[in-house]
């Protein structure tokens, strides 16, 4: 395997470590450093709450759900509203459905306890360097814009999307269903505006994965459903009202602005 720091970013991305199990921090942190990546350690999650306050932007949280003093799942939720740093859920829960909640309240990947060393860095290998893929996609857009406005003395503001009832008004980075604003997280929002973008066009959970994170993997395909899954119930669309996320069974998705059966 490269060395981790190298294979993300120039210099080394910084990684905290949320786990009250001094063994297993210690473990962590000595794997992740010696592939060059810098560890930070917290206990709880009033140590959590208060590193962020201070204003600490780590490039990766790795979060276990089984704190003394809060529930991992509400932490997760929390970071995931507070900010796109992405989040790694390592756990020894043996409640499958933590794992399915975790997606659900915007973690990247889920690392079960027991793990192998090799697991756990290839795993944030993968996540850091998607964060890596969507940060130097932002940063072309802002230059592009920035170009544009050298030359024309203005930047260009995006026209709204509209597919029905539903707009995406990428200027104000909102969403709309008639009059109903809808509040996404950064992923559902690039997810539903990849959807908008290629109405009626049915994209595989490969080709969604790479579209809105930047990196292509089989653990990152299958989120893609439970992401849907999180659209549609804060979209709340009637059948009869359209548009509508539509199932391609055994492929992936489509937006289809005329309601219709799941195929």
């Amino acid at each position: 395997m490269t060395d981790l720091a190298t294979a993300t970013a120039a210099t080394p991305a910084t990684i905290l470590v949320v786990d009250d199990d001094p063994e297993v921090a210690q473990l962590v942190t000595d794997a992740l450093e010696s592939r060059g990546l810098r560890v930070v350690h917290v206990a709880s999650g009033a140590e959590l709450k208060e590193k962020l306050g201070e204003g600490f932007e780590p490039d990766l949280v790795l979060l276990d759900l089984m704190l003394p003093d809060a529930d991992g799942l509400v932490l997760c939720a929390d970071l995931n509203d507070r900010s796109d740093i992405p989040i790694i859920i390592v756990s020894g829960t043996s409640r499958r459905r933590d794992s399915i909640l975790g997606f659900k309240l915007g973690a990247d990947d889920f690392l079960a306890k027991p793990f192998h060393v090799d697991e756990l860095e290839a795993r944030v290998e993968t996540v850091l360097r998607r964060s890596a893929a969507r940060r130097a996609e932002g940063q072309a857009r802002t230059e592009g814009a920035l170009a544009f406005s050298d030359t024309r003395g203005i930047a260009p503001r995006p026209a709204p999307v509209h597919v029905g009832q539903l707009t995406i008004d990428d200027s104000r980075r909102q969403i709309t269903f008639g009059e109903r604003v809808v509040d996404l997280t950064p992923t559902e929002y690039r997810l539903l505006s990849i959807l908008a973008g290629r109405l009626g066009e049915v994209l595989s959970r490969q080709e969604l994965s790479s579209l809105v994170w930047g990196y292509q993997d089989a653990s990152i395909g299958r989120s893609i459903d439970v992401h849907v899954h999180r659209l549609r119930t804060k979209l709340a669309i009637p059948d009869d009202q359209g548009p509508q996320i539509v199932s391609v069974r055994g492929f992936g998705y489509k937006m289809s602005e005329v309601p219709e059966g799941e195929s």
